[in-house]
């Protein structure tokens, strides 16, 4: 929860306080690892990345600047977790050298972007939500800079015990309000892909700096979208378990002590879903419950769906409040030919049962309840970004009709009908399952790829699943192609503006969800879907 914010905070110039922050970050950079002017400036000016369409994997700058060795890019680019831990297990590779490789790559994508046991020897990086000790978890606001950790939360103190080495942390939106990592301290987040467009939020920092490969596996938090958001936008994988299942006491958020109407998620982002498997497996397999009261005490199980030969899916349809970019649509229709193709079968679901825009305007009404946010910046005596009121803005456009009034119910009265509807919404998704007989549900991870910088709309796909409280994975998939086929928003609905120009070569992805608690079996068929789908490329 939030820490208590000095009553001083805001009579402070969080001017002066942000530039001090900023250069103790910057001189926290070794000399050495500092990228040349020459270099940056092939750049087309380092201040103007987030104005020009730029592809910084493409420009391979880590290559390039010479600050890593051969050996240090084969490490950073030519292994995933697993063949990592091999090679630290054998001697191959010393934990100070694979800690080294990724502390260079990850201060040149700092420089670029302007910010931005089992485990044995593992570089982990970790969203600013994360207590370490003797650091600021500042969750992007000023005031929270008076702060300095005094212990680590419990999944750092797993993954230390774990053997990992915590090694960097990221940044992240205003206060983790919205799908723009921005905030007055470090600045925004650049997607690698495409600097023009947003890497997402909140866990912005973490997608961005796995898909340039300064982290071989992030940590973040998901409320509303916040792990699978910033995976789709960067182009990894990322997954948000059920709640509770990973260790999440100690975090910093911008909740009232007590007050948390969504119960967020911690989870992985990484370069394949093995990665994700793996961490799961190894945080669940050391007893979460012996490090957080609120974790629930289930041991990682093992699943029979590997040796099916035929997955039963489901595939969530477009709702008709939130329309589909093309590049999505097209994506999804051609994962399901692809699922088909080897063998499984694939159901079409029907949008009333689906109650997608529902679940949305109930999810919009509980994080409405909290309005700590606000308070905390003013503490701060900072502005506040657009990211912060963009998305209650959004939402007020949107033509829901689910609901009865709320403006005239106090909290209370709020809370108790918004939690009624969610039960019966629950229900009913019990029933589609049972209904369908079905492993698991195909869906789009968003409404479309990265878009432009403050543009992301409201995250019907992902926060819908944050009120059921399933487990999500989202999976890499193509590439966003020019599309002919027409985009118009209608009165009522919500969606990012379509740019074909400034959207192709975005990263596609799709998302795979299971009912609650079969954490499990989500990712054991996101590891089959993504056999099929990296098979239809080969």
């Amino acid at each position: 929860m939030a820490p208590q914010v000095s009553p001083s905070t805001s009579t402070k110039d969080w001017q002066r306080r942000v530039a001090e922050k900023r250069s103790i970050c910057q001189k926290a950079i070794p000399k050495a690892w500092t990228l040349t002017k020459s270099l940056l400036d092939t750049l087309q000016g380092q201040s103007e990345l987030s104005k020009t369409k730029t592809n910084l994997i493409a420009l391979n700058i880590p290559r390039r600047s010479g600050i890593l060795t051969e050996r240090e890019l084969e490490i950073t680019e030519s292994y995933n977790v697993s063949s990592l831990l091999e090679g630290l297990a054998t001697g191959r590779f010393t934990s100070a050298e694979v800690t080294l490789a990724f502390s260079k790559r990850a201060a040149i994508a700092q420089q670029l972007g302007k910010l931005a046991g089992p485990l044995h020897g593992l570089p982990v990086s970790l969203k600013d939500t994360y207590q370490v000790r003797g650091t600021q978890a500042t969750i992007g606001a000023v005031s929270h800079l008076d702060t300095t950790s005094s212990k680590n939360s419990a999944l750092v103190d797993m993954l230390l015990s774990l053997g990992a080495v915590p090694y960097v942390k990221t940044n992240v939106s205003q206060l983790l309000v919205g799908v723009e990592s921005d905030n007055n301290i470090f600045g925004r987040v650049l997607n690698p892909w495409n600097t023009v467009l947003t890497s997402g939020g909140s866990s912005g920092g973490e997608g961005a700096l796995v898909a340039f490969r300064g982290s071989v596996l992030g940590v973040g938090t998901d409320l509303a979208g916040s792990i699978r958001i910033p995976s789709l936008c960067c182009g990894t994988y990322g997954f948000k378990p059920s709640s509770n299942r990973i260790a999440y006491e100690g975090q910093v958020m911008p909740f009232k002590e007590g007050i948390l109407p969504i119960v967020p998620s911690a989870g992985p982002l990484a370069n394949d879903v093995e990665t994700l498997q793996l961490f799961m497996k190894a945080v669940i397999d050391a007893e979460p419950a012996r490090y957080d009261a609120t974790a629930i005490d289930v041991p990682w199980r093992s699943t029979n769906i590997l040796r099916r030969k035929s997955l039963r899916l489901g595939l969530l349809p477009e709702d008709p409040l939130f329309p589909l970019h093309p590049p999505v649509k097209e994506s999804i229709a051609k994962v399901v030919k692809i699922l088909q193709s080897h063998g499984h079968e694939v159901v079409l679901l029907d949008a009333a049962e689906c109650h997608v825009a529902e679940a949305n305007q109930i999810a919009g009404g509980l994080l409405s309840l909290n309005n700590a946010p606000r308070e905390i910046i003013a503490a701060g005596g900072e502005p506040a970004l657009p990211s912060m009121s963009m998305l209650a803005e959004q939402a007020r456009s949107i033509k829901w009709n689910f609901l009865p009034d709320l403006g005239a119910m106090d909290d209370l009265q709020k809370l108790g009908l918004l939690q009624s509807q969610r039960a019966k919404l629950a229900e009913d998704w019990r029933k589609l399952w049972v209904k369908y007989h079905l492993d698991a549900v195909i869906s789009p991870s968003a409404q479309n790829t990265a878009v432009e910088h403050d543009t992301f709309c409201w995250p019907a796909y992902s926060a819908f699943l944050n009120l059921l409280d399933y487990p999500a994975c989202v999976m890499p998939f193509q590439k966003a192609s020019r599309s002919e086929l027409p985009f118009v928003v209608k009165p009522g609905q919500a969606a990012p503006p379509y740019n074909p120009d400034v959207l192709e070569g975005a990263p596609g992805s799709i998302q795979i969800f299971t009912s609650r608690m079969r954490d499990e079996e989500c990712l054991a068929v996101a590891g089959i879907v993504d056999e099929c789908l990296k098979d239809s490329e080969n």
